[in-house]
């Protein structure tokens, strides 16, 4: 796993573009309202934050991202 992973900002519109270029499909939609970064997937190669039309993925430090979730 990479020192970086995706995180996907509120403002998602499920668009999809994400999901489809993710090399490991650590991407999915949810409810088709939303997208999801499976981080065990993960690789932070930044494709999904790349080609996302609306800006809003970025890669953050994986220790950030894990420390935000057990808060």
């Amino acid at each position: 796993m990479g020192k970086k992973i995706a995180h996907i900002g509120k403002n998602c519109v499920a668009c999809g573009v994400c999901a489809k270029v993710c090399p490991k499909e650590a991407v999915k939609i949810v409810d088709g309202i939303k997208a999801f970064v499976d981080i065990t997937l993960c690789i932070g190669c930044g494709i999904c934050a790349e080609n996302c039309p609306a800006g809003i993925i970025e890669l953050i430090e994986r220790s950030n991202y894990e420390e935000e979730i057990l808060v």
